[in-house]
Formats: structure tokens, sequence, C-alpha cells
């Protein structure tokens, strides 16, 4: 399983290689420390996030990621949490929704309502009504 970009938008990152071995691995469906979900949640909607982070942080040395996110059949509403290389966490607040892309294009359905599958299937990736860094502070250690 993979999203459209998701191997270009991860090449011009500085995603370390530990943590794009277990996005691969994530994305194959095996097990991938670094790539967690707080919550239960699709691995589609979680590399749906990590694509938008890789695009809007591309100079981030990503190491691990968790996604903590309700999903719904048209959304998925949460916070993805990247720690760096350094152990610095970085907070995004989102909210990924085709529906709302879908009126954002003017796309209906047969029945007049937001074409949110077209809207999905189009923009994959890239429906994210919102995202916003969080905050950033230092992962303490014990």
């Amino acid at each position: 399983m993979m999203i459209a970009d998701l191997e270009t938008l991860l090449a011009a990152s500085h995603a370390t290689a530990a943590f794009r071995a277990d996005l691969a691995a994530y994305a194959a469906r095996l097990p991938a420390e670094r790539v967690t979900s707080s919550s239960p949640a699709p691995r589609v909607k979680v590399l749906r996030a990590i694509a938008q982070l890789l695009h809007s942080e591309p100079a981030l040395e990503v190491d691990r990621i968790n996604v903590r996110a309700v999903s719904g059949c048209a959304d998925f509403v949460g916070t993805l949490t990247a720690q760096d290389a350094d152990g610095e966490s970085h907070v995004f607040d989102f909210e990924w929704n085709c529906e709302w892309k879908a009126r954002e294009l003017g796309y209906v359905d047969y029945f007049g309502l937001p074409d949110q599958i077209r809207a999905a299937q189009e923009f994959d990736w890239k429906c994210f009504a919102h995202w916003t860094r969080a905050t950033s502070r230092a992962t303490q250690t014990a």
C-alpha cells in the first residue's frame, strides 16, 4: 500500500534511514516501531498524514511518528507527533477531509451531495482542510 507521491516526498525529505525503512515496512503491513498510532486508524489515512508531514516539513529529520486521530467516513482528524533525530518532538494538528475538498471544488455525485469519493481518488493525501504546527518540545528522558 503506497500513497501517491509518498516515495517522491520521502526522497526529498531529511527523514532518517531508520524511519524510511520502518515507513516501508508499515506500508507493507509489517511491524514498524517508528510509525505508530495511539488509537485505531486506517493505515491509508496514517500514510496520508505522513505524506502531508513530508510535504510541509521536508527539512525535518523525521525519525519516528505517532498519530492520534479519529477516523470518520470522509475525514481523519487529530494530531501527528514527529520526533526528529535529536529527540525533539514536533506536533501538528490536522484534518484530512475529502468531503471538504469536494465542496471546495464543487464536486457533486449523482444525488447532488459532495462527491467525496472522487475528491479522495483524485487528490489522495492532498485533502487536508487543516494542517498546523501546534508546538515543539524536547523529549524528556527518565
